[in-house]
């Protein structure tokens, strides 16, 4: 089984398991596919994350990001959010295809070819696929912006104008990028004469990373984290990713009967959300890259920590939310193989559209996760010559005896750790199946695009009396419509002890799981 965000991505890495190709063979296709059908979330230009299982459990977490460029501009005030002096970290996408694909090969006996993952991709770049409605939405969000952005017309503004949901849309430039990729390996894009055109267009943009700093970009295999809850135990990436915020989140969790609280009431609501401030509140003052700063991860999960965060909520009244929200985009992949192997993934350009800008001829966004540093020297995010930025990112899994029953994960920048705890409670809590737990309304802290307010943002489905409860309780509620874009888009795959697969994508998505 398969899950993804886009139909024609999880078609592809279909494809590749009815070939025999393993789990890992076919979150990389689908990797591809994403990259060229939605290039608002995802692409060759940023980063990527995976937790990898055989079905014994022997899991395995493979964290791909850049590094910051070797000579720094001076920045002043602010890091910019756009354009080049966002795009100041080199991009370990490919870098983490290459490094799972290896590992399938040699530990799972992958046969598939390296080429042929990314025959579908290159294929709808050269010759097109149909624009989706998410695809249209947040070009159109943008659409004050985009102007700006370097190279950015040139690519996604045909005719000079933004694409409607479903005009066929190619990216040749891309297909060719695909292509050198497909044929040189995926050292070409940071060593090849790929790369050299890359580091041609970075320079040319104004951004500070050179071919050297592309040169050094590697994907790492990490000790992965992990917390028990319920009758099973949770399995998330270490700093500076903040999977460690999902498992804290979910550690409290623990602590409290849920299946006693009725599936969204104001209770449930309420409880979830004051896990995520104290989660949230340990995030912002440790979380960064370990190769600079010490994050107490063992501390963060240690029982004496999650009990006095449980003992602090109080049922009755909501703790104040001062912190500022981030934003930004992904898209997550899982894919499971007859062999009961299990890849957990999530692929990002941080922001949508990240920096905004296109590099020269490679048809090649890149992203702007360098934005997420700090410029104040008593951050453990601040700003240092090659260091790995704070990262969203979070995929995960479920073990239960020891073995993986939920693949999940889920778009949303400081909305995933929340959009966990309401999909994980779901599934685990109270038994619902994938979709059922996917559509159910969710919540989100803090500001958006479109509600600066640092407010409790709730789907309007969960009920008038809901947010009545929760704002007697102090809550500062503000209306999301039903089905929003801005509630994330989770994937989740469920497999029983038998060995029976269920998934879904969010509804709210342009995806879907696929089954063999």
């Amino acid at each position: 089984m398969v899950t993804s965000p886009h139909e024609l991505a999880s078609e592809a890495g279909l494809e590749v398991l009815r070939a025999g190709g393993n789990a890992i063979e076919a979150a990389i296709a689908i990797g591809a596919v994403l990259s060229v059908t939605y290039p608002h979330f995802t692409g060759l230009g940023g980063d990527a994350f995976m937790v990898i299982s055989d079905r014994d459990g022997n899991v395995r977490t493979l964290s791909g990001i850049g590094q910051s460029a070797a000579k720094l501009p001076a920045y002043r005030g602010e890091i910019p959010v756009r354009g080049p002096g966002a795009a100041l970290t080199t991009a370990a996408t490919v870098a983490i295809w290459e490094k799972a694909f290896e590992f399938g090969r040699t530990q799972w006996g992958g046969k598939q070819a390296w080429s042929s993952l990314f025959s579908r991709a290159t294929e709808y770049a050269a010759n097109g696929f149909p624009v989706t409605p998410s695809q249209q939405f947040w070009q159109t969000l943008r659409a004050n912006e985009l102007s700006g952005w370097e190279g950015f017309a040139s690519v996604y503004m045909p005719n000079g104008r933004i694409p409607q949901a479903g005009e066929q849309f190619v990216q040749p430039a891309l297909a060719r990028s695909l292509d050198s990729i497909a044929t040189h390996g995926g050292r070409e894009f940071y060593e090849g004469d790929l790369a050299a055109r890359v580091a041609a267009g970075l320079k040319r943009v104004g951004s500070p990373l050179t071919l050297d700093d592309i040169a050094k970009t590697q994907a790492r295999e990490e000790v992965p984290l992990r917390v028990p809850y319920r009758d099973g135990e949770l399995i998330g990436l270490r700093p500076p990713t903040q999977g460690v915020t999902t498992l804290e989140i979910m550690g409290i969790l623990n602590r409290f009967d849920l299946a006693s609280m009725p599936e969204g009431s104001a209770d449930y609501y309420h409880v979830l959300v004051e896990a995520v401030k104290l989660a949230f509140i340990d995030r912002n003052r440790y979380v960064a890259d370990p190769d600079f700063v010490d994050v107490p991860v063992d501390r963060l999960l240690a029982s004496a920590t999650l009990d006095a965060h449980a003992r602090s909520i109080r049922m009755d009244r909501a703790m104040p939310w001062p912190h500022v929200y981030k934003t930004g985009d992904t898209v997550y992949i899982g894919a499971t193989d007859s062999e009961g192997n299990c890849v957990s993934m999530l692929q990002t350009v941080y922001f949508d559209w990240g920096s905004g800008a296109v590099l020269g001829d490679t048809g090649v966004l890149w992203h702007n996760r360098g934005a997420s540093f700090s410029l104040d020297e008593s951050s453990p995010n601040v700003l240092r010559a090659g260091k790995r930025p704070f990262h969203t990112l979070n995929p995960g899994m479920y073990l239960k005896q020891g073995r993986p029953h939920l693949l999940y994960g889920t778009q949303g920048a400081d909305g995933q750790p929340q959009t966990l705890a309401a999909v994980l409670t779901r599934l685990i809590d109270y038994g619902m199946d994938p979709l059922t737990a996917l559509g159910r309304p969710r919540f989100l802290l803090g500001k958006t695009f479109s509600d600066s307010r640092d407010s409790l943002k709730l789907e309007q489905d969960a009920g008038a009396a809901v947010f009545t409860d929760l704002a007697a309780r102090g809550h500062e509620m503000s209306p999301l419509p039903a089905q929003s874009q801005l509630a994330g888009h989770p994937g989740a795959i469920r497999i029983s002890a038998q060995g029976q697969m269920s998934g879904a994508h969010d509804p709210r998505s342009d995806g879907r799981a696929l089954g063999v």
